[in-house]
C-alpha cells in the first residue's frame, strides 16, 4: 500500500466525503495544533455533538479512531483526554498531514530533513551493501522515469519511488515500512523543492551520484551522496521559502 497522496496541494486538505470524517479531520488538527493541550479534556461528549450536529454513536466512532490514532485516551467517567505527543501515531498519514497543514512551513520542514538526514544516508549505505541485481534495476528505473519527467508534477512519483525502492533495496522490512510510512511527508518536500525553477537539473545529478554509488557497491559513497543531496535540497527549500512564494 503506497501512501502517495501525490494529489494533494501543499497545506490543502483533502475533501472529506463524510460528516464523520470532517469531523475526525477537525478535531484531529486542532490537537496536533495545540488547541486542546496534552492532559486537557475534550469538550463533552453533548457538547460536541451539538456543535457538529450529530448523534453520539457519531461521535463516539470519531473518538475511536481519534484514539486509535494515538491522539486521546477515552475513560469512562472522564471522557476524552489529549494525549502526551511522543504516544502520537505520527507515521499515521491523518496525524502526519494534520502536523504538515498546522505547523509553520519552516518547521515542518526542519522536522523533516533532520529525520531525512538520519534515516536516508544510512539506509543507501545499507543498499549498497546488500542489494539483489533486481532492486538495483528497480532504482535505476525510477531514476529513468525522473530523467523522462518534463515536469515537476511528472517528477513526483518517480522521485518518491527512486527513495521507497532503496529502501526496499535494503531487504529490511521495517526499514522499508518506515520509508513508505513517510512517502506523504518526503512527497510535499518535492513539491516545495520543485518550485524551485531550475528543480529538473538540480535533481537528476544529486540523484544520478547516489545511483551510481549504489550500483559500484560503495556504502561510503551512497551515504556520502544521500548527505549532499539532502544539504542541497534543504537549501533550496530554505530558498523558496525565503522569498515568500505561493505555497498553495
Amino acid at each position: 500500500m503506497g501512501l502517495h497522496q501525490s494529489d494533494l496541494g501543499y497545506r490543502c486538505p483533502p475533501e472529506r466525503k463524510s460528516r464523520h470524517s470532517r469531523i475526525v479531520h477537525e478535531l484531529g488538527i486542532r490537537i496536533v495544533a495545540g488547541d486542546y493541550k496534552p492532559g486537557e479534556k475534550l469538550p463533552q461528549e453533548a457538547r460536541l455533538c451539538a456543535t457538529y450536529s450529530v448523534s453520539r454513536p457519531v461521535l463516539r466512532e470519531v473518538m475511536r479512531v481519534l484514539v486509535a490514532k494515538g491522539l486521546v485516551i477515552s475513560r469512562q467517567g472522564a471522557g476524552a483526554i489529549v494525549r502526551e505527543r511522543i504516544d502520537w501515531h505520527l507515521l499515521d498519514p491523518d496525524v502526519l498531514y494534520w502536523m504538515i497543514q498546522s505547523r509553520p512551513a519552516q518547521e515542518f520542514v526542519e522536522t523533516l530533513m533532520t529525520m531525512r538526514r538520519i534515516f536516508e544516508p544510512a539506509t543507501a549505505a545499507l543498499a549498497a551493501k546488500v542489494a539483489s541485481a533486481q532492486a538495483l534495476e528497480k532504482i535505476a528505473q525510477a531514476f529513468a522515469g525522473m530523467e523522462a519527467a518534463s515536469t515537476p508534477q511528472e517528477l513526483l512519483e518517480p522521485d518518491l519511488a527512486f527513495h521507497r525502492s532503496i529502501a526496499q533495496a535494503t531487504g529490511n522490512d521495517l526499514v522499508a515500512y518506515i520509508a513508505n510510512m513517510l512517502s506523504l511527508a518526503l512527497s510535499e518536500s518535492i513539491k516545495l523543492s520543485s518550485k524551485h525553477p531550475n528543480t529538473h537539473a538540480l535533481s537528476l545529478p544529486r540523484h544520478k551520484a547516489i545511483l551510481t554509488a549504489l550500483v559500484n557497491r560503495d556504502p561510503l559513497a551512497a551515504r556520502q551522496a544521500t548527505l549532499v543531496q539532502l544539504d542541497e535540497t534543504h537549501g533550496d527549500i530554505a530558498r523558496i521559502l525565503d522569498s515568500g512564494i505561493d505555497l498553495a
